[in-house]
């Protein structure tokens, strides 16, 4: 057999055991992203005070089209030109990806930094649920006690929280939902050979930019931006842009870490970067009403989810189990 006979014979088998390393590096990446965009994202909609967290999605998804199509002009990444067939191959993907944008935004708009890191810990088992109805996956007795931890502190610190914002609630339970399902299709669209992973993201961008801007126009969200008083403010502009920039590398990051891992895995370590935001989010930010009852819930629910997430990590990242040939593919055995 040639070289390049071996190089096609490889390939497939590489691309469905990436390395540890590369697991590893991409879910650190996504845990980053989404760590620092939430600070900032908290800084723009609660210390400024930007009445638009709409406007402020249309941004990310203009920030995430332009790098990405410039990108492709460069040669840089490469992703198929635009057919009739791609709106049916992405769908539900563009709706859930607007959902779970502006949704997140709003809650983070909303509710304390560790409230709304507390209540997006449901993405877990609404994840877990997904994937074995959809992927159809199964998980131990450890991981199900766990998430149980997880549902038991969320609604101790839920039913205890002084600052209770039923709008709020509303939102970041809808982002749940959508990060959940977001992640689960995801994994299931992102076939190499067909859109890939740059063709999600641009074109998922790209079939929701537009109705998300004529909600934004019909809701009066447009002119609440244009008329903020803000706008001269070179510190909040700056961090307006950084958002923008952060908005994609989250999206990139989260197609890159539910690429290489599963989509638990990629809910879990977004879990893990909520334990620090909430913590973070106790000392700034100015609007977490202290109580026990609220903060013994708030550490139950961490404890669950510190928990889970190494018996997921851990069971994620064991070196692949040998595969019997008979369980193997035909089109892979030769």
């Amino acid at each position: 057999m040639t070289a390049g006979g071996q190089d096609a014979g490889e390939e497939p088998s590489a691309a469905r055991l990436p390395s540890r390393v590369a697991k590893l590096l991409s879910a650190l990446f996504y845990g980053t992203c989404s760590f620092l965009i939430v600070l900032v994202n908290k800084a723009l909609l609660t210390t400024y005070g930007f009445p638009s967290p709409i406007v402020l999605g249309i941004g990310q998804m203009a920030a995430t089209i332009m790098i990405l199509y410039v990108s492709k002009l460069s040669k840089i990444i490469h992703f198929p030109d635009f057919d009739k067939k791609i709106p049916v191959k992405l769908f539900p993907l563009p709706l859930l990806y607007v959902g779970n944008h502006i949704s997140g935004l709003s809650s983070t708009s909303k509710l304390s930094l560790p409230m709304f890191t507390v209540l997006r810990k449901f993405t877990i088992p609404l994840t877990l649920l997904l994937e074995t109805i959809i992927l159809g996956k199964q998980y131990s007795l450890n991981i199900i006690v766990s998430v149980f931890a997880i549902i038991l502190g969320a609604f101790i610190a839920a039913g205890s929280d002084l600052a209770f914002n039923l709008e709020g609630y509303i939102f970041v339970f809808l982002n749940d939902v959508f990060t959940a399902a977001n992640g689960v299709y995801t994994k299931q669209k992102m076939d190499p050979k067909e859109l890939g992973k740059y063709g999600v993201l641009f074109y998922n961008a790209c079939f929701m930019i537009i109705p998300t801007f004529i909600i934004s126009v019909s809701t009066g969200d447009l002119q609440q931006a244009t008329e903020f008083s803000q706008w001269k403010n070179v510190l909040f502009i700056i961090q307006f842009l950084l958002s923008c920039f952060l908005g994609f590398l989250l999206m990139y990051s989260t197609v890159l870490c539910s690429y290489y891992n599963s989509a638990l895995t990629t809910a879990v370590v977004g879990a893990i970067k909520n334990v620090s935001v909430a913590y973070i989010g106790m000392l700034v930010g100015g609007d977490y009403v202290f109580s026990v009852l609220n903060f013994v819930g708030l550490n139950i629910c961490m404890a669950g989810g510190l928990r889970y997430s190494f018996l997921t990590l851990s069971s994620q990242f064991k070196p692949q189990q040998p595969v019997d040939k008979e369980d193997i593919p035909s089109d892979l055995k030769n």
